[in-house]
């Protein structure tokens, strides 16, 4: 078959496949503008205006409509009604963030920005409570930026009333601000390291919020097969990280667990805490005070006086509490009627003496596995 009835095979399948598609997801939910197959609504969008044409949109289709970018159909809530009710009276059900392919590549979902469920609460709560202590909404912050008005005054003199775009510099005081609590000490506005962090910081911002960037993050195929702006964000990332993970050895070599100087002093120190725990489900398994012979099979530790069954809330084997084997229904199923089955069809004979029958569990590091044996079916 000719290379060219591939492509057009190819072609109309990917066409024939993104309108059932489309079909099937715009009966559940809000109406919105008709998209195109493949590439969506983004004919009908101005990528740098998008809120402008979410703007309109809303005007003809109400405050929730439905846009696709690409295949993927994005739900907008537009005005202050809709908002409300998604982010304040339904907080819970939209706590979520959603993640881009960009997105997922810079953050790989972790930080307090791009991490969901409970991981993004547990940060969320930490960093709140880490910046209250550092004097977030306290006195001590307010001194903070007051200091940092001061440094930025004294820069704006040095323009000497001449023309001058204040944009750059009007970034560093906040960032500075934030530097002095993650770094512990804020930086001049010459230093070499702060102009790089800066650059790197405007630069990502100016091209995350470019035409391109939206193009890439609705067809992931590009950010792997074709070069563009987008391996300049990496880049700055990359290298930002990198400086920052200097920053963290230089603290871990000085920290102190009694005296955190900053941010990464006390995430360093969190850390040491969330520590890999292991519930040893042995120890419970074999307790001495529930089985008087823990280490042998012995039926007696699951009945009563009168030779009938009772429950021992020590037998656990399959965990507890919300660890708790997702598959223990099945695997009880599973045990009760396969073994009855077996026992209805067969009478079962050992090989050796039962007397010399070895039970013991055989240990491979925490796990424990039944030991080698032989078994007899005899049919009924």
């Amino acid at each position: 078959m000719e290379p060219f009835v591939v492509l057009v095979l190819c072609l109309s399948f990917m066409l024939l496949f993104s309108l059932w598609r489309q079909s099937c997801r715009r009966r559940k939910l809000p109406p919105g503008p008709t998209p195109l197959p493949i590439i969506g609504n983004m004919l009908q969008i101005d990528v740098k205006d998008i809120c402008k044409s979410f703007t309109n949109f809303s005007k003809v289709y109400g405050p929730v409509f439905t846009v696709y970018f690409g295949m993927n159909p994005i739900v907008v809530f537009h005005g202050y009604e809709a908002v409300k009710e998604a982010l304040i009276d339904n907080g819970e059900e939209f706590s979520g963030r959603g993640n881009s392919p960009i997105s997922q590549r810079i953050t790989k979902g972790l930080g307090i920005i791009s991490s969901n469920g409970k991981r993004w609460k547990e940060i969320r709560r930490f960093s709140l409570t880490t910046l209250r202590n550092f004097g977030m909404g306290k006195r001590s912050i307010e001194d903070r930026v007051q200091e940092e008005a001061h440094c930025l005054v004294e820069e704006l003199r040095k323009t000497k009333a001449s023309p001058c775009d204040p944009t750059f510099i009007l970034g560093c005081a906040p960032c500075n601000v934030i530097c002095s609590v993650v770094f512990q000490k804020r930086f001049d506005y010459k230093d070499q390291n702060f102009l790089t962090l800066m650059k790197r910081f405007n630069e990502n911002f100016r091209i995350l919020n470019s035409p391109w960037i939206q193009v890439c993050n609705n067809f992931p195929l590009l950010i792997d097969c074709f070069p563009g702006t987008h391996n300049k964000v990496l880049k700055n990332v990359a290298l930002t990280r990198s400086y920052i993970r200097e920053k963290v050895k230089e603290h871990q070599a000085s920290l102190d667990v009694n005296n955190p100087r900053d941010f990464i002093d006390c995430f360093l120190i969190k850390m040491e805490q969330g520590t890999t725990i292991m519930a040893l489900l042995t120890s419970v398994l074999h307790d001495d005070k529930e089985f008087p012979n823990p280490n042998i099979f012995d039926p007696g530790h699951f009945l009563d006086k009168n030779g009938n069954f009772k429950k021992s809330d020590y037998f656990m084997p399959f965990s507890a509490g919300k660890r708790i084997c997702a598959g223990e229904g099945l695997a009880r199923m599973e045990l009760f009627l396969f073994l009855t089955t077996i026992l209805q069809n067969f009478n079962l004979k050992s090989v050796d003496d039962l007397k010399n029958l070895n039970t013991t569990a055989v240990t491979k590091g925490i796990v424990s596995l039944p030991p080698s044996y032989q078994i007899c079916f005899i049919p009924v």
